[in-house]
């Protein structure tokens, strides 16, 4: 009777786990094209790729207010804006975070902090999570490099900005530019993919 009872509370255990387990998809490799979205600027306006007419690809950043590597990464993202944007390779920064896990991501802090890090890109709210899902975003920051192309945006790289998230002068490989200059090269990207590092996500619970 002990062992039953016992298996009951373990398989209890496991099916409460299993309710509160968040089931996402594999997101986008190199090779895939990746969805359009339309989400809400911090200026108020709807955003989606479509609205780039004239753009070349795109340089898709999930990230966040709160985490200390999104953080250490604000002004990064700045410079690649700056660097590509005129280039045909703009920024679109994305939080998806939960606002009731985490207060300090709610769009009401995105649009202070948007203005106090000084972004000329859009910083966009996906409150539903449906487009970190379908992207496969996982930290922040994590990165999706996007190419036009006649069949749709293509996924050219994912991961990393570059491989020192603790102090930008000791960075010997940045991921982000390499892949963005060698597309403007008309080459492949030598590195696709690297491991995005940084804070998890925070999804909403089931």
């Amino acid at each position: 009777m002990k062992k039953l009872m016992k298996l009951t509370v373990a398989l209890s255990a496991i099916i409460i786990a299993l309710s509160f387990r968040i089931i996402l998809p594999e997101g986008y490799v190199p090779g895939d094209t990746a969805r359009d979205f339309k989400l809400k600027n911090v200026n108020g306006k709807m955003v989606s790729m479509a609205d780039y007419k004239d753009a070349k690809g795109f340089i898709v950043v999930f990230t966040c207010n709160h985490c200390p590597f999104s953080q250490a990464y604000e002004q990064r993202i700045v410079e690649l804006h700056k660097m590509y944007a005129g280039k045909g390779y703009p920024v679109i920064a994305i939080s998806s975070n939960d606002k009731t896990l985490v207060p300090d991501d709610s769009f009401e802090n995105m649009v202070i902090k948007a203005k106090e890090a000084g972004f000329d890109f859009p910083y966009l709210y996906d409150e539903s999570q449906e487009i970190a899902k379908a992207y496969g975003a996982m930290r922040t920051p994590h990165v999706f490099v996007l190419q036009k192309t006649a069949t749709g945006n293509a996924v050219k790289y994912v991961g990393a900005i570059d491989d020192n998230s603790d102090d930008e002068k000791a960075v010997t490989k940045r991921y982000v530019q390499d892949a963005v200059n060698q597309l403007l090269e008309g080459k492949s990207v030598a590195v696709p993919s690297t491991k995005a590092i940084g804070c998890s996500i925070k999804w909403r619970k089931a």
